[in-house]
């Protein structure tokens, strides 16, 4: 016959009640180790992670209710021992005479056999049992360590593209971030350690050192903190800082952390020699200084903007910097009521149509969808989303890939009226057959979640790109923003220097492929890093087939 799991211990049950405890830890660790084999990717949607308060919050209560109970047996405890302290005050002074009273002789023998018992119990009883039970079963849909990095990762990203300083992060006070909120979303010491931590499990020594550095400035201030010290940061700065070339402020970084720890062996290992790379730095740099500088003043080293790398273009871009919209491009732009060439169901009640740019031509649609049709759209969405995928030109499979930070669900028409009335409404005012569309998606972008620049179609390196759909290439992208974002989550377009903003109820649609079928490489966009705020959009990419008799193919390539 096979033992139970948390079988009481053969030796008693004093020693059993401890190993019904220890068996409760044991099987949470298990799960622990069970979970986390199964990756969520939590971080990369703000939807999903909105769970995992509501189950905080539980815990929480169970954890109060463990903390009541816990104080309610300590103060029955206490009252005990109170009451018998005055006793045996009394009884010490004169035990014969205390003990000559029958009474009394009872009351000890009573008390030593059954209360001494009964508080034996009483210390013994785990009031834990019930928040441990609720907190295994919780702790299977935790996130786990790749969470937790992917969460670090996604914070440096936006520090990176948004150029905050650490303080900034870490005092909570982001662009459009409320002082109340901001006073609630701190960083403590430990946090920014943990940060800097995970930079330097990447190799990336220059976030190491910001973290780590911010991490010893709030040390430097007063604040505590119980799991590391500055002799740990500091180690930590001085060798990332190094990896980085700077021999001086390395230095200067190991000989800081000697004045706390003399004893310290690698730091004083690195001091001697930090000093000797560092003197044949600096006979080697000197004259290789003044050359360079030569150089570049004869070179002109200015980077005009279309040379800049395609990077920085996006990051700038996000950052609402490097928008090429002149006052000439300004003045071709223009707002309208449009009705599709007196579409039956715009005749009346024609949308707004606004002009975002030119050359492509991006247009947005104001107030095409309603607040209880996204909110359908996000409740069907919400429990299917999976983390968001892309083609791999080499495999020609879907993988997950570290630019592209969000979660995605896919919808349609038949799962429910909303979404076929917003195809046909897709339909209505493009002009363009939805019926080789593919399905609505949708998607929810996590903690700096965002999709580095990419092209909606396929490029003719890529000719099986939608081979499976049958219906061709992407012909047209329809984008709707189903939510306000307070801070970042931009649509840009790298290649124009043009800059989309969310806005709630809105749709920007363009054209990925030119009349003649050619792809429109102007069209090369990205989705900026969400700053602060919770992005959802759905979008709809409209295929080549069936639009044969709609728009029609132009003969030249640039038609």
């Amino acid at each position: 016959m096979k033992t139970p799991l948390c079988a009481r211990s053969p030796l008693g049950e004093k020693h059993g009640v401890m190993d019904q405890r220890s068996c409760w830890l044991l099987l949470l660790l298990f799960l622990h180790s069970s979970s986390s084999s199964a990756h969520h990717d939590f971080y990369s949607s703000i939807g999903q992670m909105t769970d995992l308060l509501f189950t905080e919050r539980d815990l929480l209560t169970s954890l109060k209710d463990y903390i009541q109970a816990e104080e309610d047996k300590l103060e029955r405890i206490k009252r005990w021992a109170e009451k018998l302290d005055v006793l045996s005050v009394t009884a010490t002074q004169d035990p014969e005479a205390f003990l000559g009273h029958p009474v009394n002789a009872f009351k000890l023998m009573k008390r030593l056999n059954t209360e001494w018992g009964e508080l034996e119990n009483l210390v013994l009883t785990d009031m834990s049992d019930a928040f441990i039970s609720n907190l295994t079963i919780q702790r299977q849909h935790f996130p786990n360590e790749e969470d937790q990095t992917g969460a670090a990762k996604a914070l440096m990203r936006l520090q990176d593209t948004y150029q905050l300083e650490t303080s900034t992060i870490s005092s909570g006070e982001l662009p459009g971030c409320s002082p109340a909120a901001a006073a609630v979303s701190r960083l403590t010491v430990d946090d920014c350690f943990d940060l800097g931590k995970v930079a330097y499990s990447e190799a990336d020594y220059r976030h190491t050192e910001l973290w780590m550095a911010q991490a010893l400035q709030q040390l430097d201030r007063g604040e505590t903190s119980a799991a590391v010290n500055a002799v740990t940061i500091l180690d930590y700065i001085s060798y990332s800082i190094y990896q980085q070339g700077e021999l001086e402020s390395a230095l200067h970084y190991t000989r800081r952390l000697l004045q706390l720890d003399p004893a310290h062996q690698r730091a004083n290992g690195n001091l001697k020699y930090f000093e000797y790379q560092l003197e044949k730095q600096r006979k080697a740099e000197d004259n290789e200084r003044d050359e360079s500088r030569e150089r570049r003043k004869r070179s002109g080293e200015a980077e005009a903007d279309d040379y800049l790398p395609e990077r920085k273009k996006y990051e700038r871009l996000c950052r609402g910097e490097g928008l090429r919209m002149t006052p000439r491009r300004q003045s071709r732009l223009f707002c309208r009521y449009f009705d599709n060439h007196r579409h039956p169901r715009y005749v009346i009640g024609p949308v707004k149509q606004e002009d975002e740019w030119d050359r492509p031509l991006i247009v947005r649609y104001h107030q095409v969808v309603t607040d209880a049709e996204m909110e359908k759209v996000k409740e069907l969405a919400k429990p299917r989303l999976r983390r968001a995928t892309v083609h791999d030109p080499q495999t020609g499979k879907l993988t997950t890939a570290h630019y592209r930070v969000s979660k995605s669900a896919w919808l349609g028409a038949h799962e429910h009226p909303v979404v076929e009335k917003i195809n046909q409404r897709i339909e209505d005012i493009t002009g363009l057959d939805v019926s080789t569309a593919e399905d609505l998606q949708v998607a929810n972008y996590g903690v700096g979640g965002q999709y580095e620049p990419h092209f909606d179609f396929g490029r003719k390196d890529e000719p099986d790109a939608f081979e499976e759909l049958g219906t061709g290439n992407r012909i047209a992208t329809w984008l709707f923003y189903m939510s306000d974002v307070q801070a970042g989550g931009a649509t840009v377009f790298t290649d124009i220097g043009a800059s989309v903003w969310p806005m709630k109820g809105t749709a920007v649609f363009w054209y990925n492929l030119f009349a003649s079928g050619e792809g429109d490489l102007r069209t090369r966009h990205a989705a900026c890093p969400v700053l602060l705020g919770n992005k959802w959009v759905s979008n709809k990419w409209l295929h080549e087939r069936g639009q044969e008799f709609r728009r029609r193919c132009g003969p030249h390539r640039s038609d």
